[in-house]
């Protein structure tokens, strides 16, 4: 007969198991810390499918958005996967996808204006760029550990999260901002962004300064969270989805060859054309021009 309650022991386990799938240490944090409540809220009665689906109310009963309580109860689902009690797993709460989202949380330009001049004003060099790397690229809170000096001299951010790994595209201008303030930090190799001490900058110091930002330009801080970036453009640019260019290929990455078609950001297209291509002037390709896809 399995063994229905949860010790400590089984979730150092558990946390080794995580460890093997090779699960960010994000999400070995997040997944831990939400296994750590559950079993301080089961105190010590045995794990069944009446207590998990009372555990799903008393989420919801917390006021918990519908996103978070679903992220609780994945690694909760994670959980009893691990421990062979499938039958225990819970459903998730079903959530309606929104076109478009509410013009409340969103972060207009203006705001992102705001955050870059209040960071120079402040003296907070290092904020300031960080501010126009992740409007420049889009790039995450949790991946700005990939822009790195060797990254910036290549001209791309290869990021690896979650078993993907996708392609960052680094504008002229701002990689020659960040190899003048790597240089500037006496920074060879590796993280760009690092604390006083010389440690990468970690995502939990990149939000609080990021609040911390916010209250003092004037900007709403629920605008600025994990998946909604720093976006310099609206989002009525966001909904259209990916842009086709056609260009021709006269050394994208050192490399000659005939025509070619790539896919970017619908948002990345519109800043270029906004900002008169400054921001690409680092690529020798052609734009010929885009069409919605």
């Amino acid at each position: 007969m399995k063994n229905r309650q949860l010790t400590q022991q089984q979730i150092r386990a558990y946390a080794h198991y995580l460890q093997m799938e090779e699960k960010s240490g994000a999400t070995m944090e997040k997944y831990l810390r939400d296994v750590q409540a559950f079993a301080c809220w089961l105190d010590g009665r045995d794990i069944s499918k009446e207590l998990t689906s009372e555990w799903k109310s008393h989420l919801v009963s917390q006021d918990y958005a519908p996103t978070t309580v679903n992220a609780m109860l994945s690694a909760l689902n994670s959980l009893l996967e691990f421990l062979g009690l499938q039958e225990c797993r819970v459903k998730f709460l079903k959530i309606q996808r929104r076109l478009f989202r509410d013009a409340d949380r969103e972060l207009t330009k203006d705001d992102y204006q705001r955050l870059l001049n209040t960071a120079h004003k402040l003296g907070k060099e290092r904020l300031g760029l960080l501010v126009e790397a992740i409007g420049a690229t889009g790039i995450r809170v949790s991946e700005v550990a990939y822009i790195t000096v060797e990254a910036v001299q290549q001209g791309k951010a290869e990021i690896t999260l979650k078993g993907k790994i996708r392609t960052i595209l680094l504008p002229g201008k701002l990689r020659r901002k960040l190899l003048k303030y790597a240089k500037k930090q006496k920074t060879a190799s590796g993280a760009i962004f690092r604390t006083k001490s010389g440690k990468e900058l970690g995502r939990r110091q990149i939000w609080a300064e990021l609040k911390g930002l916010c209250k003092y330009a004037g900007v709403e801080p629920g605008k600025v969270f994990p998946h909604n970036g720093i976006s310099p453009i609206g989002t009525q640019c966001e909904p259209m989805g990916l842009i086709a260019v056609y260009g021709r290929n006269q050394g994208l990455w050192g490399t000659t060859g005939p025509d070619f078609i790539f896919c970017v950001p619908f948002l990345d297209v519109i800043f270029c054309r906004l900002q008169k291509f400054k921001y690409f002037s680092g690529f020798s390709t052609d734009l010929w021009y885009g069409v919605l896809l």
